[in-house]
């Protein structure tokens, strides 16, 4: 595991060389009246890598994420995707929402490729695509359906394979497996990180929970308290070719568990 302080702080912002960002995160800081949520928070997420944002509740997160997406603007920086700058949302970025988002007259079908109708797309060629990733998050046959009929796990597979069809750069998550059972949960996971390797995007996670940042992220974020800063950058050394349950037996996953626990345990009150 490598596990870089904030003391070196130059290096926490920077990837290594050969990883080039995708996204540039210089000074951002967010004042909501007169809350601060952000404080010069200094990222570069590496093209091809999962980073997850974790940090206790109130860190600023998720409006984090908002910003990189172009959905909230900053009260101070800016951001940075394939070397332009944001200031609003572009197709180079697509955003899963915790609550789905999904629009409930519409079928599975309709939901997946709606972003490809918008850009004027064809209805052979959109749906083409969206079918190839509703079979990618393991939805064939449900094309028809509308999200009304569908378990909370199958509309959150909805919201992911809508997000991989419009073909962005880079995949904003908002704790996109918060609202499902434990064992959906690390179905995603796995789930997730096979995507991962099958679309070399760049992935920005959010959550709350330690144990999915580790098995799933290539490098973990770590924000203090707020005003949310970098605190910490972790890159778990995990293998990717052992099986889920060895993954989460392995000593190397449960000290790196561990250790942000330690960190992370003086935000609690």
């Amino acid at each position: 595991m490598r596990n870089i302080t904030a003391a070196a702080q130059a290096a926490i912002a920077r990837p290594e060389a050969e990883n080039e960002a995708a996204v540039e995160v210089r000074g951002i800081s967010k004042i909501y009246g007169e809350v601060e949520a952000l404080r010069a928070v200094d990222l570069d997420f590496p093209a091809g890598k999962l980073t997850t944002l974790l940090g206790p509740s109130g860190c600023g997160k998720t409006t984090l994420l908002k910003i990189i997406a172009g959905l909230n603007q900053p009260t101070a920086g800016e951001v940075r995707v394939n070397g332009k700058v944001v200031t609003g949302p572009g197709p180079e970025r697509a955003f899963v929402f915790q609550d789905f988002a999904l629009m409930p007259w519409a079928t599975v079908m309709r939901n997946v490729a709606f972003g490809l109708e918008l850009r004027g797309m064809g209805k052979d060629e959109r749906q083409a695509i969206a079918r190839k990733y509703i079979g990618e998050v393991g939805l064939s046959g449900f094309e028809d359906k509308y999200p009304h009929e569908l378990s909370g796990g199958m509309r959150q597979r909805v919201g992911l394979a809508r997000a991989f069809a419009v073909n962005a750069d880079v995949l904003l998550l908002d704790e996109p497996f918060s609202a499902v059972d434990e064992q959906n949960r690390r179905k995603f996971q796995e789930d997730l990180l096979r995507l991962v390797a099958l679309e070399n995007k760049t992935f920005i996670f959010v959550t709350h929970s330690i144990e999915e940042a580790v098995y799933v992220s290539d490098r973990i974020v770590i924000l203090s308290r707020r005003p949310g800063r970098v605190s910490q950058i972790i890159e778990p050394e995990i293998d990717r070719t052992a099986s889920p349950d060895a993954i989460r037996r392995d000593q190397s996953y449960l000290d790196t568990v561990e250790e942000i626990w330690q960190g992370l345990k003086r935000y609690v009150d």
